[in-house]
């Protein structure tokens, strides 16, 4: 299995993103422009979601009086700057947003997307500080603040921003992306860098007690015919 195989099933086997559960894996012998520009930013943003997750997690151990799992979250901290603040998007700030400039279009939505990514920024600065000061308080707070901001921010770009991106460029620009977004990614992380992010915020799951897909599931009541 290529590598491009192994991220769509992968990506449709994400914990905690429905928008990116579709379609099937790709056969064996896929073709790398099966994966779009689009697809690749929003499998990213899966991994966003399984971060979001934990910090979720994280602030409700605290707000019931129970010690949260500083090693866990931290780990989940680092998965958010490097793979996503520093990686994802940077991308997004160095190819999608300034082509919106300069075509003028959805320019005060990337104005609000740009300052978003500066505060979640400053956010995880603050989230490092209190986990290293172990203000239990203030990281809930800080999680919680992050995650409030980052949920609506992902979904306004998987729905408005990407798709609108794609009538922005002409196909061999839509494809040349493609290649310099897997450039940009084997730079900074090597050959499999989704693959290793992955399996990380996996193992974060696990170590908390979240990841099992089926502990999710709504058990309600069922109704006497």
């Amino acid at each position: 299995m290529d590598r491009f195989s192994r991220r769509k099933l992968l990506g449709n086997m994400s914990l905690a993103a429905p928008a990116l559960l579709v379609g099937v894996a790709l056969p064996a012998n896929a073709e790398e422009e099966d994966v779009s520009p689009s697809e690749d930013l929003m499998r990213e943003h899966g991994v966003l979601t399984r971060v979001l997750l934990v910090y979720e997690h994280t602030a409700h151990k605290i707000q019931t009086g129970e010690k949260p799992n500083l090693p866990a979250v931290s780990s989940a901290k680092e998965i958010l700057r490097e793979f996503i603040e520093n990686h994802h998007e940077r991308d997004e700030e160095k190819y999608l947003f300034p082509r919106f400039e300069k075509a003028n279009e959805l320019t005060d939505l990337v104005s609000v997307l740009k300052h978003q990514h500066d505060v979640g920024r400053q956010l995880t600065d603050l989230i490092a500080q209190a986990i290293q000061r172990q203000s239990f308080d203030q990281l809930a707070a800080n999680l919680l603040d992050f995650v409030h901001m980052y949920r609506p921010h992902q979904a306004r770009e998987d729905t408005v921003l990407f798709p609108a991106f794609r009538n922005l460029v002409t196909r061999k620009q839509y494809n040349e992306l493609k290649e310099q977004f897997e450039e940009e990614e084997q730079k900074r992380f090597g050959k499999d860098g989704f693959d290793h992010f992955v399996s990380k915020i996996a193992h974060i799951e696990r170590e908390l007690g979240i990841y099992d897909l089926a502990s999710f599931t709504i058990n309600l009541p069922i109704a006497n015919s």
